[in-house]
């Protein structure tokens, strides 16, 4: 009978992680470049005697050159185990109101998995048929709102005049920018920030920073939104960012010129699968992030899903209402896109 007692939920599926090497993985929106050479040196020597302390509780070298990058204050700064931490703890700091929490109904699959987690009731707002946030959908009585900007898994961008007036039209709950993907050529919501003090925003080291192993997140909002997370947190775990994540995250984060580089290469990837994909009648929105969510005109995607497989190429499908004729790809190198598209043409003919 104890079992009567256990808080169930439906957990969320990742992609999968295959153990070969000679998998072309392009399923989990990873960077296909290694971090910046810095971290490698650094990692290479770093000295394991210090793993037997506890790392700064503040991780302090971390917020404080993630706030000189993106000039904020330090107390506007909080990190986490990877974005999902930090968003995780969000929903539970934030959104206690008893009214439900808005989100699209085509989006990151987490946060039902949250609000589920912690009993919060929760609407979706369904997308338009481009894809793209009905905005008036956000404008109905609610409890907090998360938005991925781009979205995913659809990759489209939403402009900063459509996240404002979203903003504007909800001044009494928090809204949270989930820009995990916001390197890849999009405009961060971060300006806003001096204008709305409901506004926060959440981004990764796992896509552009290629340090998805490491699990660093980070959120950037008012001082008041920080101390509010930083309480809920030591509450939880005191320690929950690690020695290796925090000297090297901020080694990653000072490595600036590196970060453009691989984040440019990648956009330039993007545009040409883009073009490749339309050639072999691919249809997709156009996506602002590291992945491509398409379409075939006449071949469904799980067939086509199930031939790459078998070829040793994953990429991401899920078989749900809206969403079930459509690949997430990722982008990957150079060569990992043309043996992709080789491999579609001797498919598809």
């Amino acid at each position: 009978m104890w079992e009567d007692n256990v808080r169930k939920v439906v957990p969320y599926v990742a992609g999968e992680q295959p153990q070969r090497r000679d998998i072309i993985k392009l399923n989990t929106n990873e960077c296909p470049y290694p971090p910046a050479p810095e971290v490698s040196k650094l990692m290479e020597n770093m000295d394991s005697s210090l793993f037997r302390l506890y790392p700064d509780q503040n991780a302090t070298s971390l917020v404080d050159v993630l706030a000189e990058y993106y000039k904020v204050k330090p107390e506007q700064v909080f990190v986490g185990v990877g974005s999902d931490d930090v968003l995780c703890l969000s929903f539970l700091t934030f959104f206690n109101s008893g009214k439900p929490i808005l989100f699209p109904n085509v989006t990151y699959s987490f946060y039902d998995v949250w609000a589920d987690l912690y009993r919060i009731p929760y609407k979706t707002v369904p997308l338009k048929s481009d894809w793209s946030l009905d905005v008036d959908g956000f404008k109905q009585e609610n409890g907090g709102i998360i938005i991925a900007n781009p979205n995913a898994p659809t990759g489209l961008y939403a402009p900063l005049s459509v996240i404002e007036e979203i903003i504007q039209a909800n001044r009494d709950v928090l809204v949270i920018v989930d820009e995990a993907y916001i390197d890849f050529g999009a405009e961060s919501a971060l300006p806003l920030l001096e204008k709305y003090d409901n506004l926060m925003i959440v981004q990764t080291f796992s896509k552009s920073r290629a340090m998805a192993g490491m699990r660093i997140g980070f959120a950037i909002g008012s001082e008041a939104q920080i101390k509010y997370l930083r309480d809920v947190k030591f509450s939880f775990n005191s320690y929950t960012m690690n020695l290796p994540s925090l000297v090297l995250g901020t080694a990653a984060v000072r490595n600036d010129k590196y970060f453009k580089e691989i984040t440019g290469k990648i956009i330039e990837t993007r545009e040409w699968t883009k073009k490749e994909l339309t050639r072999l009648g691919f249809s997709f929105p156009d996506s602002m992030t590291n992945f491509i969510f398409a379409e075939h005109e006449k071949v469904p995607a799980k067939d086509i899903f199930g031939y790459l497989r078998a070829n040793n190429i994953f990429v991401r499908y899920w078989d749900k209402p809206l969403i079930n004729n459509h690949l997430r790809i990722t982008i990957g190198t150079d060569d990992q896109m043309k043996v992709l598209i080789s491999t579609l043409e001797a498919y598809l003919g």
